[in-house]
Parts: C-alpha cells; sequence; structure tokens
C-alpha cells in the first residue's frame, strides 16, 4: 500500500463538522471504496458460511456423500476469501484511519502556522492540544468504522434475503427485529453527544491550567502559590472526572444494548425456527443455518451501534478542528514587493533608518510592544518599507525580512544547535559570533554535549537569563534585514548587560536594528534614540542629549532617579 499522501495546500473553506468529515472521505475516497469493497466480502464470505452449513448437514442427513464433499470444499473457500478479504479489509481500515487522522493534524497545523499570534487570542492552549490528543483519534476513528458499517449493511439484506427465501415468517422476524433494534438505541446517541462535548471541553480547560501551571511553576515557588494552584487543578480535574463518569453511562448502556437487543432476537428465532423443524416446515439443516444466523447477526448488529457511537464522537471532534479552521487571522499581507529602506511608523513617528541601531524608550511598556508589532506587522497600522506599504507585501516576505524578537519566544526541545541555527545552514563560526555577541558561550560550554546538547521542554534547563541570551543569539543567527528587539537584556546582570550592549552594534554592522528598552547601558550603545509617550515619540536624539534635555525621558530611563 502506498504511503499516506499529504494533505491539500492551503486550508479547505469548511464551516460545518459534517462537512469537515465528508471533505475528508472525500479526500481519500478511492482508499474508502477499497475498504468497503473488502469489508462487504469480508462480510458476506460469514453470511454464507451458515448457509453452507446447514447443506452441508441436510447432505449427511440423507448420507449423500458428494453433496457432503461439495458443500465442505465450498466452506473451506469461504474460509480462505474470509481470511484475505479480512486482512485486506484491515490494512484499508488502518489506512484511511490514519489517513484521515494526520491530514487533520496537517490542516490544523498548517492553519496554525498561518494564524501565527492570532491563534492565542482566539483560543487558549488547551483546546488546540486536544486536537493532537484526542480529536484526530475520533476523526480517524469515523473513517475507519465506514468500511465495516457498510460491509455490515450488506451483510444484513444478504442475510434476510436468505432467511426470506427459506421461510418467509422467520424472514420478516429478523427484517423488522434489526431497525427496530437499531431505532432503540438511537434516544442514547444524543445525550452521549452532549456529554462527550462537554468531557472535551473541560479536557480542553484542564490541559490550558497545567501548561499554564508548568510556564509558571518557577513564580508560583517563588511567591508560595503551588498549593493554590494545585488546589484548582484538583477541583478542574474532578470537574473532568465526573464528566468522563457521565460519559461511561451512557456508553454502557449502548455497549449493554449491543448484547441485550440482538440476544432477543436469536432466542426468539431460534424458537420459532425450532417449531418449525418439529413440524417438518423446514430441515434440521435450515434450523442448524437459522440458528447461526440469529447468532452471526450480533456482530454486523454491534457494527451498526458501535458505527453510530463513533459517527458521533468524529463529529463532536470535528466541530473543534473546524473552529481552528474557520478562524481568520487579523493580519493578512498582498502581492507587492519592496527595495526596502526606511521602516516607518506613521501613528507613532518612529522611523528606523537602514544600517543604524536603533533604540525606542516607552514611558509605558505596552506602547514599545504596540509600536513593535505594527513594524513587524503582527498587528494593523499604518507601517511603510521603502515607498510600500507594509501591508501590500506578502506574509512569507514580510517575516523573512523583519523579525520581531521578544521575551514570549519560546525554545523548543532538541538538539542546541538545531535551536539555534533554524535553518540548519550556518557554518559554526557564525554561530560562534552570534553567541558571543549575546554573551553566551558559557552556556554552551558548561553543556555536556556543548552545542549537541538535547535541550529539554521550553529549555527548562537554563535559568532565565540565559534562555534570555540563547534566544538573543538565535535571533541574531537568522539575520534578518530589520531585527526588533523587545527588551532583550532585561532578565541578566549589569555587567552581562554592558557586554551585549557593546557588542550588538558590531553583530548587527550594516543591518537596521531595533532595540525597545529602557536600560542606560542599552541606550547609551546606540546610534539613536526615539522616547514615546502616550504612543507617539515625544523627543528624539541622542541618549545623553535626551537626558540633558527631557526630563520625562531622564525619569523612565533612570527609575526617577535623576
Amino acid at each position: 500500500m502506498r504511503s499516506l499522501p499529504d494533505a491539500d495546500p492551503g486550508t479547505p473553506d469548511i464551516r460545518s463538522p459534517f462537512r469537515y468529515l465528508w471533505w475528508n472521505a472525500r479526500r481519500q475516497r478511492r482508499a474508502l471504496l477499497g475498504g468497503i469493497a473488502f469489508a462487504t466480502a469480508w462480510w458476506l464470505a460469514q453470511a454464507l458460511v451458515p448457509a453452507a452449513i446447514g447443506m452441508g448437514v441436510d447432505a449427511l442427513r440423507v448420507k449423500d456423500t458428494g453433496a457432503l464433499l461439495g458443500w465442505s470444499a465450498i466452506l473451506l473457500g469461504l474460509g480462505l476469501v474470509q481470511a484475505f478479504t479480512g486482512i485486506m479489509r484491515h490494512r484499508f481500515a488502518v489506512y484511511n484511519w490514519l489517513s484521515a487522522a494526520y491530514r487533520t493534524v496537517q490542516l490544523t497545523t498548517r492553519q496554525a502556522a498561518r494564524l501565527g499570534a492570532t491563534l492565542s487570542k482566539r483560543l487558549s492552549t488547551g483546546e488546540v492540544v486536544s486536537v493532537g490528543n484526542s480529536d484526530i483519534a475520533h476523526i480517524g476513528g469515523s473513517m475507519d468504522i465506514l468500511l465495516r458499517a457498510s460491509g455490515a449493511v450488506m451483510a444484513i439484506v444478504t442475510v434476510t434475503v436468505i432467511l426470506v427465501s427459506t421461510s418467509p415468517v422467520l424472514g420478516l422476524m429478523v427484517l423488522i427485529g434489526v431497525p427496530v433494534m437499531t431505532a432503540a438505541v438511537a434516544p442514547l446517541l444524543r445525550p452521549l453527544h452532549r456529554r462527550q462535548k462537554r468531557q472535551r471541553d473541560l479536557a480542553g480547560e484542564l490541559s490550558t491550567r497545567s501548561a499554564d501551571i508548568v510556564a509558571g511553576l518557577r513564580v508560583l515557588r517563588g511567591i508560595g502559590g503551588e498549593q493554590v494552584f494545585a488546589e484548582r487543578y484538583r477541583e478542574e480535574s474532578q470537574r473532568v472526572r465526573h464528566a468522563g463518569v457521565g460519559v461511561a453511562r451512557v456508553e454502557s448502556l449502548l455497549e449493554g444494548a449491543q448484547i441485550v437487543l440482538p440476544g432477543l432476537l436469536i432466542a426468539l428465532v431460534t424458537s420459532v425456527g425450532a417449531a418449525f423443524a418439529v413440524d417438518d416446515r423446514i430441515t434440521v439443516g435450515q434450523l442448524v443455518a437459522f440458528y447461526a444466523y440469529a447468532v452471526f447477526l450480533i456482530a454486523p448488529m454491534r457494527t451498526i451501534t458501535e458505527a453510530a457511537d463513533r459517527l458521533t464522537k468524529g463529529h463532536v471532534a470535528a466541530r473543534r478542528v473546524v473552529r481552528i479552521l474557520s478562524i481568520e487571522p487579523e493580519v493578512t499581507g498582498g502581492t507587492g514587493s519592496a527595495a526596502g529602506g526606511v521602516l516607518r511608523d506613521s501613528y507613532s513617528g518612529v522611523t528606523l533608518q537602514p544600517g543604524t541601531l536603533t533604540a525606542l524608550a516607552a514611558a509605558r511598556p505596552e506602547d514599545a510592544i504596540e509600536i513593535a508589532d505594527r513594524l513587524g506587522r503582527y498587528s494593523t497600522g499604518d507601517v511603510t518599507f521603502g515607498s510600500t506599504d507594509l501591508a501590500a507585501l506578502p506574509m512569507a516576505e514580510v517575516r523573512s525580512r523583519i523579525l520581531v524578537a521578544d521575551n514570549g519566544a519560546r525554545l523548543f526541545s532538541g538538539p542546541l544547535r538545531e535551536e539555534l541555527d533554524v535553518r540548519g545552514t550556518a557554518p559554526r563560526e557564525r554561530i560562534d559570533r552570534a553567541l558571543r555577541a549575546a554573551c553566551a558561550e558559557d552556556i554552551v560550554e558548561t553543556l555536556p554535549g556543548g552545542l549537541d546538547a538535547e535541550v529539554a521542554e521550553a529549555g527548562r534547563e537554563f535559568s532565565g537569563g540565559q534562555q534570555q541570551r540563547l534566544r538573543l543569539a538565535r535571533a541574531l543567527l537568522a539575520d534578518p534585514e530589520v531585527l526588533i528587539l523587545v527588551e532583550p537584556t532585561s532578565a541578566v546582570d549589569a555587567h552581562t548587560e554592558a557586554r551585549v550592549a557593546g557588542r550588538l552594534a558590531a553583530a548587527r554592522a550594516g543591518r537596521t536594528t531595533l532595540v525597545c528598552t529602557t536600560s542606560p547601558l542599552v541606550l547609551d550603545r546606540t546610534d539613536h534614540v526615539f522616547y514615546v509617550e502616550d504612543g507617539r515619540v515625544a523627543a528624539e536624539g541622542g541618549h545623553r542629549d535626551l537626558l540633558a534635555a527631557c526630563p520625562a525621558y531622564a525619569a523612565a530611563v533612570t527609575r526617577g532617579e535623576t
């Protein structure tokens, strides 16, 4: 069987869970049709076995050796067909499960990259994580069950035809009994659907809570808040548990119905068939076949109720996926191009001249972050890059030419070399220069494997200052045309901060750089400083000139100490 196909480029415009499941089915229709064909053949081979056994019993009763051997050979052939089609059905089932599940992963990952900062504003971490934790399994399961369910329907139809042709009364009993049993479990599906949705929502909220606790564990320990948050987590965990028990109650009723209802049908068909055999209305072989059919019908009937359960779970899971796919990014790009040049934010008046190291000091840190977001096209604004509106450029071009590096960036698990050199093309000399500019050489030297050392999740083995220096080295190694650094030295000591400030200008020589900071050590090493109040430039010039001429600037950068 071929390897799994990639998802289509782009994100499909799908607004309902049912349409998403249908879209998935269409994307893998060949594999689905092939699997349905094998599943149908597999079920039909099983459905014909009782008839062959019944005919063999009648041949044995009348001592017809030739007929007995013939029916034995047919029974052997049915067994071989069942073995082959069963293997192929299972292969196609696994293929369809994986195809639907990982197509969902591809789509949601691509959508997350497309949304960027919009995703975290619209959805919690837990909701997104739940897609990969459980929802892909349910979506894959909804595709998998289509194979067996389709074959099960064909098997029930075949058995009904055989029974009606042999005994209309028994055939009608099965023909009426099967839909009645299917309808009997229908009232369980709506409460199951509702409880599954609540349980998934609570699980998503719990995942968000756990992610927040892990991310802020050091702070919690510092302020003694571990016990408070642990208690909150325990309470939410209990709500998830109670919701899961509620789902299990309905599922247990559904499982019980899958046993009880077919069992009642078996007892009824067998008792009536035995009475017909006593009256010679059917043969002994036909009675054996009828009993075998009644037992056989348990499997396709359970498959049908299982299909209802899995499709319900798939619908609930698809709803969460569709919610992610339906989000539109707050900021979009155009199709223009720009030669580069001056980067200017018209609202604030901040202007970055090519090849200069510029600083932005703000009375309120939020103003600096908002300006950095506009310059980096993470929020809308009247920003020009050379003679071109930044909004007219494709987002991929903006991201490759303008890099905003703030303290919200994360270190990911994996070799440190790959974490720093995200493109995997930088020679060792460039990596060493970036580490030196960020004063991070000592961090690498203390690691057992150096650059080949494994970074733990979120870089938790590093202190806050070490993480900040490694993030700065990563940003410098990317070497974008415009680099915007937001408080790059806020977590390091004064001695290290002074060294970073001295090396940053040399590392970015000839490139455009903006540093958002109120650190005098960094401001004193820049070419030009903008001071912002209420979101607009209130003063600009050299650091020492502004200290002398602008009391508000002096108060902001010296923390009120004049």
